[in-house]
């Protein structure tokens, strides 16, 4: 499917706050902001780089460089028809886009479906990890159900009339559903330039193979236990508590568990709490930074 959507003013305005750069023949996108130890910020679905346009320059601002790239399939970057949109691909891509921009070492924070990328990428890559920060997300991918908006994306036909159905309002009434607590504090243009960077180029077609190609492997699940157990590099979770879908109550506490944590930091806020709370997520990533300075 291709839907004929072109870049508003919004996603120019990004576009040119940001870069491109080649990444094994792929020409990616990314944030990339400031100076100092990298904190490299992934994104999940349906959302992309854009989702931490608040974020970068704030960590920037602390002295950091804010880093947050757009994966294959979404946001800015190339949508290969032929590119493997697994995790654990997805995962080796974010550690090549990480070597290519000359990070060494970085700090993580992951979110949504960049959760188990992230924590795949984390596992691989032990000696390049600085800390993470887990923001509403999952690792016990064995037993992750899909929440309801999700699953039709599953299945094909029924995925791609799912797609076409999501348009602006459809988008906005999600949004002010699962996204924040407050919608007023997006403006409508950057609330539908999420959906509009998501239907760039291919129509949504790519991201459609990434939602049917989710690891829920035993293999997988003990590869992103890994991440966070028995290592050199302190953990933390930041959670969106009004998120009714990836709730603090089962996923908070899975990772909680998992990862041995005495606590969940709690945002007030929804699942989208990068929009809503960007300051709150930087203050907890600067103080884990600092905690192990």
């Amino acid at each position: 499917m291709k839907d004929s959507y072109e870049k508003t003013a919004t996603i120019k305005r990004h576009e040119a706050s940001g870069k491109y750069f080649d990444v094994n023949g792929i020409n990616c996108f990314a944030l990339d902001r400031g100076e100092g130890e990298a904190v490299l910020c992934l994104h999940g679905v349906p959302t992309s780089s854009f989702l931490y346009r608040h974020m970068i320059p704030e960590l920037a601002k602390r002295g950091y460089r804010g880093v947050a790239i757009d994966f294959p399939g979404l946001g800015l970057s190339d949508r290969p028809e032929d590119f493997d949109y697994s995790f654990p691909a997805l995962a080796k891509f974010s550690a090549d886009a990480a070597a290519k921009l000359g990070l060494e070492k970085y700090h993580l924070v992951i979110h949504d479906v960049g959760g188990p990328v992230g924590f795949a990428l984390a596992a691989l890559n032990q000696d390049k990890i600085l800390s993470i920060t887990v923001l509403n997300t999952w690792i016990d991918v064995v037993n992750f159900k899909k929440p309801w908006p999700m699953r039709p994306f599953e299945t094909p036909i029924l995925g791609e009339i799912e797609l076409a159905i999501l348009q602006h309002p459809t988008w906005k009434l999600m949004f002010a559903q699962m996204g924040v607590n407050d919608t007023s504090v997006v403006p409508d243009e950057e609330i539908e330039a999420h959906i509009d960077i998501l239907k760039l180029k291919d129509g949504g077609d790519a991201y459609l193979k990434l939602m049917r190609n989710f690891d829920d492997t035993e293999e997988f699940k003990k590869l992103c236990c890994s991440a966070v157990q028995s290592v050199n590099y302190p953990v933390q979770a930041v959670w969106g508590v009004d998120d009714p879908f990836l709730t603090i109550d089962t996923y908070g506490e899975e990772i909680k568990t998992v990862a041995n944590l005495d606590t969940v930091h709690k945002v007030f806020s929804r699942h989208f709490l990068q929009e809503e709370k960007p300051i709150e997520i930087v203050d907890k990533v600067d103080q884990l930074i600092k905690s192990i300075r």
